[in-house]
Parts: C-alpha cells; structure tokens; sequence
C-alpha cells in the first residue's frame, strides 16, 4: 500500500469527471487499499480517487470511530434521496475550511463492492452525506461549490495564503 497525494481546491483537476470501472481488478482492488491508507493517515472519513488524481468512479468511506469499517463504493450512483439536512462539512482537497452545506438527509445508493459485486445501501445522517459529498468529486464538483460565489473567493484567497506561507 501507498500514500497517495491528495490535490487541493483550487487545482483544476479536482474538476475532472470521474469515468466508470469498466472492470474490477487487483488495479481497482489496489487503488482502493492506497485510498483507504490515504484517507486513515489524512485523517478523513471519505476520499474520492478524483481527489488522488485518479479519475475513476471510486471511493472509500469509513465513518466509525474505530476505522474499522471502510466501504468502497464503485461506480456509486443515488438512486433515491429524502428530506434535506444541513451540516457542516470539511474536505481532505479543502484543508482547514468548514462551511455549513445542504443536502439530502436520507440517500439510497448502489454500486460495485471491491469484488465487483453489486449491492445497495440505504444512508442517512453523516453516512448520507458523506456519499453525496464523495460522489460530488466524482462528478468534478468540490463542497464549496454549493456555497455563495463571495465565500468561494473567501475560501480561494484563505487557502492561497496558506499555501504561499508553507512555500
């Protein structure tokens, strides 16, 4: 296993459109074990490979206290969504940055499993919108997309700061 980079908001990459798996292999089985070292030692409780510059419909998410739980969810996609909760979020790609976000409360999802097989999940609560935040870096969009553009530039100009104090 291998830590992966993460790339950081504003880095166009994070924009790309992640492609589907066409086939689940000891290459998809290993991107998920490097993702799943990545987001442990970040630390997180979900990485999209989009975010590691792999831009595949992969992700990993394990929300328990132990980290004893990781889920990997291939070409995930929402097949249902119910009521609308909004909770702070924070992103490996956004270090530092919380802002409050809307989404769905409850979510139903289906996907690939690491041996490629299919299966369905009912979410709600953190695991809800742990899902859609990773599916939206899938789909090329970071969580401070759903903010105002003003807290956009805010977040921007923070983070480019930050970066040129650490250069």
């Amino acid at each position: 296993m291998a830590l992966l980079s993460i790339l950081h908001y504003p880095d166009q990459r994070l924009h790309t459109v992640a492609s589907p798996v066409q086939q689940v292999n000891g290459e998809i089985r290993k991107l998920i074990d490097d993702m799943a070292q990545t987001m442990y030692a970040a630390p997180g409780i979900g990485l999209a490979a989009t975010q590691v510059n792999v831009h595949k419909q992969v992700i990993v998410i394990d929300i328990s206290e132990s980290h004893n739980q990781l889920m990997a969810l291939i070409n995930p996609k929402i097949t249902a969504r119910d009521g609308v909760a909004e909770r702070e979020e924070g992103c490996l790609s956004v270090p530092g940055i919380y802002e409050k976000v809307s989404r769905a409360e409850r979510v139903s999802v289906s996907a690939l499993d690491r041996d490629g097989k299919p299966f369905t999940l009912d979410a709600e609560g953190l695991l809800a919108v742990c899902i859609q935040h990773e599916i939206d870096h899938l789909q090329g969009k970071v969580f401070v997309e759903h903010l105002s553009r003003l807290k956009q530039t805010r977040i921007k100009i923070k983070l480019q700061k930050l970066q040129r104090e650490t250069m």
